[in-house]
């Protein structure tokens, strides 16, 4: 039997000038009166798990703002709460106009990827085998035992109870991998629809990579596929435009990832990458639209994983910030998130697969599975083929997210991604091919993470994240005031020795952040703590040389 492989390639192209730009138009200020936005049942109980009561991410942008900025004749494509910003498209001369305005902080470009899909009507389908009524994983045999998945299933954690959101280029739910599947929600964000199938207008292809990735990420089709998180609940979004001429932007992104949040979403899926108007000096964890949206996804306790990048076939450039070949790009910067490089059945690292570090020096990408010959499902049939990209290793290691959350409900998304990461095959030698290693499944569900010690969680603040944990050399602390205090952030090492003070001051209510950078200090544990006079919450962290 022959078997065909389908290398995805993403490639970044920069936008064309024309009379009309895509621009992000950010606001100063948002209007403090107006009602938040109402969450879906299950956002409450994942938000409760992180302590978050408020927050000015649930306030929409202020219509005022919007309204003058439509008066100048943009058009409006989507609106950011996150952001606190719209996606428009204007000519110049109104984009100047726009930037007059006293309560518009900044504009700069909608950031793009054209993308160069090899043509897939050449693809023989290998046929379906018998289905056997045991749990037999047919082709995905070795791409799950990999990532020791099939032990994590035997012990009863298919992902249930967990919802789970995909962003790619549609899906086509009616190939019978997908029959037992729970599908909760879906939206179109290129047409505006709830259709994520092929439309009139597609590109006939529009929907095979997406529902490929969906397949390899949950599908259940005993005797031929079965994929990691089969259990789990589903949100998909289509927000990538097939074809070469078209634009795929950023804003698409993030409005599917705020949709999906507020829809209740534990873990975010994508295998998208963001190139134009950014080069490698940006990927520092603070630049790139995506990056900003993915750790505000984190802060709100989604778990996000995202594609490493295919382009590790190129040569590193002698002036790295012009371009991204060979290394990660945005959201897979980000510090809260899951970047996934891809390996063969043996473990080796594939020659497409991008490189870390990011431009501030943090290891990229975070853990690997298997991105070479690795199956799915043909889109238009019921059969099943092969495709290399870290496109397919991304959603084995967001399905393994849900399966640990299934096992673990009470995990933050920083606890999920400290559990891979230190339970996968390199953590005692990570480097910038492989990161951490190929994950573990159960062992990942057996470690034990770093948790909340010390005294109740107080009235007064909370400690919303540590990421990225592990680390090295720099970590972010992000903790909420809820009433004025005078606060006491520090770090001990495991001995209980003070190591470092690294804030003591007097705050009102509100989002506060703070950057601990290690210098001269060995590998190993060490506790962040926030105090007041009257309590005190522990973080544990560990720092990585």
């Amino acid at each position: 039997m022959k078997k065909y492989i389908l290398f995805v390639y993403i490639f970044y192209f920069p936008i064309e000038s024309a009379a009309s730009e895509k621009m992000w138009i950010y606001f100063t200020d948002k209007d403090n009166s107006r009602q938040n936005i109402t969450l879906d049942g299950k956002a409450i109980k994942r938000r409760q798990k992180m302590n978050i009561k408020d927050t000015r991410y649930d306030r929409l942008v202020t219509q005022s703002y919007i309204t003058a900025v439509e008066e100048l004749g943009v058009i409006i494509h989507n609106k950011s709460r996150w952001l606190n910003a719209i996606s428009v498209t204007a000519t110049a001369d109104v984009i100047n106009n726009i930037s007059a305005l006293p309560f518009v902080e900044k504009i700069e470009p909608v950031a793009i990827f054209k993308n160069n899909k090899l043509n897939l009507s050449d693809l023989q389908s290998f046929r379906k085998q018998s289905i056997t009524d045991s749990l037999d994983y047919g082709f995905a045999q070795e791409q799950i035992e990999q990532i020791n998945c099939q032990t994590a299933h035997q012990a009863g954690f298919t992902g249930q109870g967990v919802r789970v959101l995909i962003l790619d280029t549609g899906f086509n739910t009616e190939r019978s991998v997908f029959d037992s599947l729970t599908i909760i929600d879906e939206w179109d964000f290129i047409n505006n629809d709830g259709n994520t199938a092929n439309e009139n207008d597609d590109h006939p292809n529009q929907h095979n990579h997406g529902t490929l990735v969906f397949s390899t990420l949950a599908g259940y089709d005993p005797g031929n596929l079965i994929g990691p998180a089969f259990g789990s609940e589903f949100l998909l979004a289509k927000t990538e435009d097939y074809p070469n001429e078209s634009q795929v932007e950023e804003d698409n992104y993030v409005a599917a990832l705020e949709w999906g949040e507020q829809l209740g979403a534990d873990v975010m899926s994508s295998s998208l990458g963001y190139l134009d108007w950014y080069s490698y000096c940006d990927m520092d964890g603070n630049t790139g639209v995506t990056t900003i949206a993915v750790d505000i996804a984190t802060s709100l306790g989604v778990l996000c994983v995202t594609a490493a990048g295919n382009w590790g076939t190129a040569e590193p450039p002698p002036n790295p910030c012009d371009t991204l070949y060979y290394y990660i790009s945005a959201p897979a910067d980000a510090d809260s998130v899951i970047a996934v490089g891809a390996v063969n059945r043996d473990g080796d690292i594939a020659s497409f697969s991008s490189h870390g570090p990011t431009y501030d020096g943090r290891i990229k990408p975070e853990v690997c599975a298997r991105g070479v010959s690795t199956w799915g499902v043909n889109a238009n049939s019921d059969s099943y083929r092969t495709a290399n990209g870290t496109s397919l290793s991304a959603p084995l290691v967001s399905g393994v997210a849900a399966v640990i959350l299934s096992a673990h409900p009470n995990w933050t998304p920083m606890q999920v991604r400290e559990a891979l990461m230190m339970s996968a095959d390199r953590v005692d030698a990570p480097d910038n091919d492989y990161g951490y290693g190929v994950i573990d499944a159960m062992a990942a569900i057996d470690y034990e993470v770093s948790s909340i010690e010390g005294n109740n969680v107080p009235n007064e603040f909370s400690i919303l994240n540590v990421y990225p944990n592990p680390f090295n050399p720099t970590t972010t602390i992000r903790f909420t005031v809820l009433t004025r205090q005078t606060l006491l952030l520090q770090v001990y090492d495991i001995k209980g020795r003070l190591i470092e003070k690294i804030a003591n001051d007097t705050l009102l209510p509100g989002e506060y952040t703070y950057t601990w950078k290690v210098s001269g200090l060995p590998s190993g544990i060490y506790f962040v703590q926030l105090k007041t006079q009257s309590s005190s919450i522990t973080q544990k962290i560990t720092y990585l040389k």
